[in-house]
């Protein structure tokens, strides 16, 4: 839209009333905004990433870890030891996994929880984020979570049609390979909820979660499709993080499946929109 206020001036000038149409018109003032890239280190909310394998086996990942009933007795008090020491972080709002659009459920789940009348599930949303932010006295938990379909046909994302067009097929067994899981199901199984969470957020397995992406970008154009929009999807959840990080003293807890970790790790501090946390040492 042309500026009309210039346009106006221009009339003006050429009818000699320049003089007074040029100080009428001024440039819109410009909002007081500071890019995220100019935020000074001591002015960035912080942020502490929990990545966690899925408490209730929900079996929608390409590959699935076994995860032992967390609602057993001895799990139940290994979670709460896990709750005790996030806890000394003392974040100020807690983060999960939910779709964001649906804030209102997870209202109405954790307002229930605190009531007395909802029993928590297997979920590590349940188990750890509603806990911990209950324990703390929060008002609620947020959500910051978007998952749905890109744009475009769901063949353009279908890695599986085009693997073996173009000579991958072998490429797509191996990623599928369930035996990759056998070393992890076997420390579920065999450590306390502390050391699996401790295993899962090791820079090393963060690094290594990340990198079977690039794998699928080898699928042909449908992979590269399917992981840029799972970049996307990661960066459309970075963007409400920042939203909700309203002041500097904030500090979030993020409870998430762990592939999330990395990116969003990145995301943070790249921008410079926030200091990233690790919660080794609490957990430790």
């Amino acid at each position: 839209m042309p500026n009309l206020c210039r346009q106006f001036a221009s009339v003006l000038i050429f009818g000699t009333l320049f003089t007074a149409s040029g100080a009428a018109c001024a440039e819109p003032a410009v909002p007081a905004v500071k890019l995220l890239r100019d935020r000074p280190a001591d002015e960035r909310p912080q942020l502490m990433l929990l990545g966690a394998p899925h408490f209730a086996n929900h079996g929608l990942d390409v590959l699935n870890a076994q995860v032992p009933d967390v609602l057993e007795p001895a799990r139940q008090r290994q979670i709460e030891g896990v709750v005790a020491a996030l806890a000394r972080f003392n974040p100020t709002k807690v983060v999960v996994e939910w779709d964001a659009a649906r804030q209102d459920k997870l209202d109405e789940r954790y307002n229930a929880y605190r009531a007395g009348t909802y029993q928590l599930s297997r979920s590590e949303l349940d188990q750890v984020a509603i806990r911990l932010a209950a324990r703390l006295g929060h008002a609620r938990v947020h959500a910051v979570d978007w998952n749905k379909m890109p744009p475009g046909r769901i063949v353009d994302f279908d890695y599986t049609q085009s693997a073996p067009r173009v000579g991958q097929q072998a490429r797509l067994d191996a990623i599928r390979d369930k035996s990759r899981m056998k070393q992890v199901n076997a420390l579920l199984a065999s450590e306390p909820v502390q050391d699996w969470l401790v295993h899962y957020n090791q820079p090393e397995q963060l690094e290594k979660s990340n990198r079977n992406y690039f794998d699928y970008v080898m699928l042909g154009e449908p992979g590269a499709n399917w992981v840029g929009n799972w970049y996307a999807r990661n960066l459309k959840i970075f963007a409400n993080l920042v939203r909700l990080a309203d002041s500097p003293g904030d500090r979030l807890l993020v409870v998430y499946g762990q592939s999330h970790v990395f990116p969003l790790q990145q995301y943070a501090a790249q921008s410079g929109a926030f200091t990233v946390v690790s919660p080794l040492p609490y957990l430790r």
